[in-house]
């Protein structure tokens, strides 16, 4: 045999979409499993045309699940993010929208057993250390993808699955502000750095000229933006004490402008080295609590409500997201939770094929 089958579950989670796999049936050592994870999405070229991914960041992510040995948690869901054409993995963050694919797919692949009309799937995120409670539509004790639920970014409606992430302040850098500061300024642009979820540099749209209203394609073809905001995004790295960030996707990048479509905020959210089409389940979560947290870029941009749980609507290149924000203001804010809707749908299953030059197989590991 000149190739090694790989069992998988391809599907759409939220907005993304891409293999899960069983991690057991995957290479352990990290860097064998990146070649491989490359080979199977077919990164290097821009239309992934030798691989399984879709040509853009949403579709060369993988989800690799296992049974988890903490206590709490249910599964263990470890994230990898494949870049389209630069054959690079990233294992340091995690995604949210293939996270809404988590619950189904354990439930198909036998790791957890349905119960009643809504299977409970307690999750731990490897890459970060978050749990997260998905509530996956069951009734009878059958999954279900059907349902009335919609989302911005996805066609048509599904089940829906429902988030509640805990534990994700600091989930990367280990503080909610890693700077200490709620404003830095790098480059003459002043900017919130935060944690939650997803490391994130937020800014404000007009100080990059922009209105923070123009559509995806707009801003990837703003060629001079990309270059401005990538030296911020890298001296800001730095300052978060995360290093040298060129090969990361983290911290990602944010422009915040005034709701215009009835919602809390407007925001372009980018992977960083692209506009993100829609908005990405763990920044939307980090920008919600910058809109929330007084002395932020996002200062005179809202009107802040004050009760608890607070939901947060975020207006996106494609529409708007709801975020459930349960918060306290005690010398600060302080998010205690936040929760989401997505949706999700098993499009394919079978195996990916990669070349045994690349892996040869658990058998002969």
């Amino acid at each position: 045999m000149t190739q090694t089958a790989i069992p998988y579950i391809f599907m759409r989670g939220g907005t993304s979409k891409g293999p899960y796999f069983r991690r057991e049936d995957l290479p352990e050592d990290l860097d064998t499993l990146s070649e491989v994870l490359i080979s199977a999405v077919g990164s290097g070229h821009a239309l992934n045309i030798d691989g399984i991914g879709g040509g853009a960041a949403v579709t060369t992510k993988v989800a690799m699940l296992s049974m988890s040995d903490d206590e709490w948690a249910d599964v263990d869901y470890f994230f990898a993010q494949v870049s389209v054409e630069d054959q690079l993995v990233d294992f340091k963050p995690t995604c949210g929208n293939i996270l809404s694919g988590v619950g189904p797919a354990a439930i198909e692949m036998g790791l957890i057993t349905p119960t009643d009309d809504q299977t409970e799937v307690r999750v731990r995120a490897v890459n970060t250390g978050a749990r997260i409670i998905a509530k996956v539509a069951t009734p009878g004790g059958q999954l279900e993808y059907a349902g009335d639920t919609v989302i911005a970014g996805a066609p048509g409606s599904s089940a829906p699955v429902q988030l509640t992430f805990m534990g994700v302040v600091g989930s990367s850098t280990g503080a909610f502000l890693p700077t200490q500061n709620l404003r830095d300024e790098i480059d003459g642009v002043e900017v919130t750095c935060m944690d939650v979820a997803m490391p994130v540099v937020l800014a404000r749209a007009r100080d990059f000229g922009l209105t923070g209203y123009e559509s995806a394609a707009e801003l990837d073809s703003n060629s001079a933006f990309f270059k401005r905001m990538e030296a911020i995004r890298l001296e800001a790295g730095k300052r978060m004490g995360m290093g040298d960030v060129r090969e990361s996707v983290t911290p990602k990048f944010a422009i915040l402008a005034e709701a215009r479509a009835g919602g809390t905020i407007s925001s372009r959210y980018f992977m960083p080295w692209n506009t993100h089409p829609t908005m990405a389940v763990t920044g939307a979560q980090c920008i919600a609590s910058c809109a929330l947290t007084p002395g932020t870029v996002a200062d005179g941009m809202l009107e802040r409500p004050s009760d608890s749980p607070a939901e947060v609507v975020l207006e996106h290149a494609s529409g708007t997201i709801d975020v459930l924000v349960d918060f306290t203001v005690n010398n600060g804010f302080s998010l205690n939770a936040a929760g989401l809707v997505r949706t999700a749908r098993k499009l394919a299953d079978g195996h990916v094929y990669v070349p045994t030059s690349v892996w040869a197989g658990k058998e002969f590991a």
